[in-house]
């Protein structure tokens, strides 16, 4: 039988420590959609209760909210659990990773992470300028000598491609997170088939986002049920299927699926990559990989590219009054 939590949740490994997490994830992004901070609190702390260990977040998520958020309902709770964010230089100065680190740990009310990863590795050039002198690189190289966190990794969800290259630079990674779902192994850009076993071969942590695409669009069309969606992503050799919590309703759900876990069969797995593949073959439910509706943008601002004024993120950045982050400076690459 499989370690559990004492709420019955599976545990796993991760990668090649003696570190073990919960196979269901919380994603900290939808934290900042819950109705108010007493809500958000309420969720974090049954989401520990019920057994959740691994908790996702990121500097740049609603200008800071969800870190403030995550802190709060957090505090008295955070030694049961294995806590990650990220950081957004996008391709700057280490200096620039280093002190959003620092803002991350005090919104957290924590003196350390558990996980620090680079966030959104989306462009071509994004893994020279992770690995160039003066990069992240060293930022995620000092902090983990610092003691200011045990592990370190990356993430994105657009190109496979990008995540090959980020491997290629040679960095010592301990983790990586990319969107792995029943559509994305028929999809051209598929996540599953070219990078996956590549972290498995390599002893990598593999944190699986994204299992309900996002915002749950294939299930409330009927294409599949949360509970196959879920099933299916922690049915693959992965560490955590991290998704996304904003109401205590689907949290409800969600610990019910991982406390009551089966693996799938390969047969099982099979039948509902079938099914699915008729709607992966044009990327409907998978537009973070195609639209820039996904685009971080404070990435694309970094790489002087244009936003999408209609981006739920971008609207959050051009209607707050101060940035609850630290203001981006001009580019230096």
């Amino acid at each position: 039988m499989p370690e559990t939590t004492s709420a019955g949740v599976p545990l796993r490994q991760f990668g090649r420590s003696d570190a073990k997490i919960s196979i269901l994830g919380f994603g900290g992004h939808h934290l900042g959609e819950a109705a108010d901070e007493k809500t958000a609190v309420r969720i974090i702390q049954e989401a520990v209760d019920g057994g959740i260990t691994f908790f996702d977040n990121c500097w740049e998520y609603r200008r800071g909210k969800t870190e403030l958020w995550m802190g709060a309902g957090l505090k008295g709770r955070r030694d049961k659990v294995f806590l990650m964010t990220k950081t957004c230089p996008h391709g700057r100065d280490a200096g620039l990773a280093l002190q959003m680190l620092e803002e991350s740990l005090r919104r957290l009310q924590t003196d350390h992470l558990d996980l620090w990863q680079v966030h959104g590795m989306a462009f071509d050039n994004d893994p020279a300028l992770f690995i160039r002198p003066n990069g992240a690189a060293e930022a995620l190289t000092k902090a983990k000598k610092d003691g200011k966190v045990r592990f370190v990794g990356f993430t994105g969800h657009q190109n496979p491609m990008v995540h090959l290259g980020m491997l290629n630079t040679g960095f010592p990674f301990d983790s990586v997170q990319m969107p792995l779902n029943a559509f994305d192994h028929s999809f051209t850009r598929s996540f599953e088939r070219q990078v996956l076993p590549e972290l498995n071969k390599r002893g990598i942590a593999a944190l699986g986002m994204k299992p309900l695409n996002g915002h749950g669009e294939p299930i409330k069309s009927g294409a599949l049920t949360a509970e196959e969606a879920l099933r299916y992503a922690m049915s693959l050799p992965v560490t955590t299927t991290i998704t996304g919590i904003d109401s205590l309703d689907v949290l409800h759900q969600n610990l019910q699926i991982a406390q009551n876990f089966k693996p799938m069969t390969a047969a099982e797995m099979d039948e509902l990559r079938d099914r699915c593949k008729v709607y992966a073959a044009d990327g409907r439910y998978e537009l973070y990989k195609l639209s820039l509706k996904f685009d971080n943008p404070e990435s694309r601002l970094a790489h002087g590219f244009p936003l999408d004024t209609k981006q739920s993120e971008v609207q959050d950045m051009l209607g707050s009054s101060e940035n609850t982050g630290h203001p981006f400076p001009e580019k230096k690459f």
